[in-house]
């Protein structure tokens, strides 16, 4: 029987679009299902792929995702670039079954507000050598979940949030499927270990 996946997605659904793309050529696992808080274009991108959508009248109403979440049979959720907190009873009800990736190397980086250049900015001010990013568990706190894999990305002299940005999304694109395939494979998320990523 195949691994269910949800993918929750607040922006352009660019690693949603990687994990359907890595899925394809290894079927170990399937987007069946993917949720919006908002009218965001990864919408149009996943209906075009033929997978179901659903924008959630109230993000905050954990009835309204068990019902989608049930009815779709999901094994796995997976917030890609998703902003908002998952309500608390969907946690609960999925614990151990929800994953987030996050662009930079937690426990760094991490928390309320801290997405998309938000993060690139604060690692370039803070001087850091490497940035990177993260797939963890999800629960009631932002980015406070374990976590599963991560992979680091350098800092170049002379970076800015956007090149810093292209770099470590490059990197979420082959992280995020690796972890989505080895849940897929143990049945459940689990820790992941990553050498290099090519």
């Amino acid at each position: 029987m195949t691994y269910r996946v949800a993918v929750a997605v607040s922006g352009r659904g660019s690693n949603l679009l990687a994990l359907v793309d890595a899925l394809a050529t290894d079927p170990v696992a399937e987007v069946v299902l993917v949720l919006s808080d908002r009218a965001a274009s990864a919408i149009p991108l996943a209906e075009s792929r033929g997978i179901p959508t659903h924008q959630l009248r109230d993000h905050r109403d954990g009835g309204e995702w068990r019902d989608q979440l049930d009815s779709y049979g999901i094994d796995l959720l997976v917030l890609a670039g998703y902003l908002k907190l998952v309500p608390p009873e969907v946690v609960k009800a999925m614990s151990g079954r929800i994953i987030n990736i996050h662009p930079a190397l937690l426990p760094g980086y991490g928390g309320p507000g801290m997405y998309g250049h938000r993060v690139h900015q604060a690692v370039l001010a803070a001087g850091e050598r490497t940035s990177g990013a993260s797939v963890h568990l999800v629960d009631e706190v932002y980015d406070r979940g374990e976590i599963l894999a991560q992979s680091a990305v350098p800092v170049i002299s002379g970076d800015t949030p956007a090149t810093l940005a292209a770099r470590v999304l490059e990197t979420e694109h082959k992280l995020l499927p690796l972890v989505v395939k080895a849940a897929a494979k143990a049945g459940r998320p689990v820790a992941t270990m990553v050498d290099k990523l090519d």
